[in-house]
């Protein structure tokens, strides 16, 4: 069986290099190689005290994830933390469903929501730096569904769309979507939405119009969406986990139940039908190998070049999240699919995202190469503060009081 899966994976590489545009097969030490990424065991993964090392203090943290995931308003929670570009903590915490009480681990598969746009982004800045998307072209010549009012799709071009410039009013139709509306159906329809300002003026933020860019990677990639993503970046990153779809999810044997508080929800496609927008779900492990390899750390897969293409900012936005962490934050802007903002005089780059019974967030400090990556399967918000403690404690912050939890209410 192992040798069947080796050679399937061979296949695979061999269609990878076609697709690289080589004019040459590869020996067999490039074949070995790729092989040895593909097969490499996870049993040195740091989630042991004993190997957790670095400026950061990974215990107290532990504690409080670990408290965090007690709370009444959680069910399970998981946390990958590198510092210095190393993966230096990885730990799960809770249950993936509060009505078995089956334990979290390393292996339960989350849903990434709108940290999925980060994929998107990245994957146009791959096919654009590779000469087959052209981020300027305006959006209606690759004949997608998307209809803007008064025909603007025909002049706001691809890098306007991943930089959410629609102008339409924030998260237009997402309702519809989520009484089970088609994406196509509904792209055509925004024809008729409401604009927030004129499209290419400001920064408002999409689900449905975003998934547009599904439809323009799926033409210059030349195969479906999903299919180009897993082929491209998540096997080469070696991203085992890394799908899309609700069968993706429900598929793997070790999956986190979506929760509002206590209740068990039950899912819904919804959200998966705009892959390009929040169609993603892995475990943490292969979400941490995602924020290493937009760190820099996988330049064979996601070269300087392209990281800058799509994490530089292109328009301004509001602040990002709400109450405290929107006070703490400053300066923020929006790339391809990826968001920047200033925090305690940094500039972090990454994505949060939500959909029902699931968040996921990804925020990391490019100049010291320092970020996190969390999962947890319920509604509630406060988990969205673990990235600006770690990032507190790294930086030897003595006031940070982000996880100090004994005031909110149960």
């Amino acid at each position: 069986m192992r040798r069947t899966f080796l050679a399937l994976i061979a296949v695979a590489l061999l269609g990878l290099v076609s697709w690289y545009g080589l004019h040459s097969a590869p020996d067999n030490s490039q074949v070995a190689a790729v092989l040895r990424k593909f097969t490499k065991s996870d049993v040195n993964l740091p989630d042991q005290p004993e190997e957790w090392r670095g400026r950061i203090d990974y215990p107290k943290l532990d504690a409080q994830f670990a408290a965090m995931a007690q709370r009444s308003e959680m069910a399970g929670l998981a946390v990958a933390i590198v510092e210095d570009g190393e993966l230096r903590f990885v730990r799960s915490y809770g249950v993936v469903d509060r009505n078995t009480n089956v334990p979290v681990t390393l292996n339960t598969v989350f849903r990434w929501a709108s940290v999925s746009k980060t994929v998107a982004g990245t994957m146009a800045a791959v096919l654009s730096n590779e000469g087959f998307v052209d981020l300027e072209r305006p959006v209606a010549r690759w004949n997608t569904s998307l209809r803007l009012p008064e025909g603007a799709e025909k002049r706001l071009s691809f890098e306007q769309l991943l930089s959410q410039q629609t102008g339409l009013t924030k998260n237009a139709f997402d309702e519809k979507l989520e009484e089970g509306g088609d994406p196509q159906t509904l792209r055509l329809s925004l024809a008729t939405a409401p604009l927030q300002c004129q499209p290419g003026s400001c920064h408002s933020y999409q689900n449905i119009a975003f998934d547009t860019a599904s439809e323009i990677l799926t033409q210059a990639a030349k195969r479906p969406y999903p299919n180009a993503v897993i082929e491209r970046l998540f096997l080469p990153l070696g991203m085992k986990s890394a799908n899309f779809g609700m069968a993706g999810l429900t598929g793997a044997k070790d999956w986190a139940r979506p929760h509002n508080g206590r209740q068990v929800r039950t899912l819904k496609e919804s959200y998966w039908r705009v892959p390009a927008a929040a169609g993603v779900e892995s475990n943490i492990v292969d979400f941490a190998r995602w924020l290493q390899a937009t760190m820099g750390a996988r330049p064979d897969v996601l070269p300087e070049s392209v990281l800058r293409i799509a994490q530089s900012p292109r328009v301004n936005t509001a602040r990002i999240y709400g109450g405290e962490l929107r006070q703490a934050n400053s300066d923020a802007k929006y790339g391809l699919g990826w968001r920047s903002f200033d925090y305690e005089g940094r500039r972090l780059i990454g994505h949060s995202g939500a959909v029902d019974g699931y968040r996921a967030t990804l925020i990391f400090d490019p100049a010291t190469r320092t970020g996190v990556v969390a999962m947890w399967n319920s509604n509630w918000g406060t988990p969205f503060r673990i990235p600006f403690a770690v990032l507190d404690s790294y930086n030897q912050r003595v006031d940070s009081r982000w996880l100090e939890l004994d005031n909110q209410n149960r």
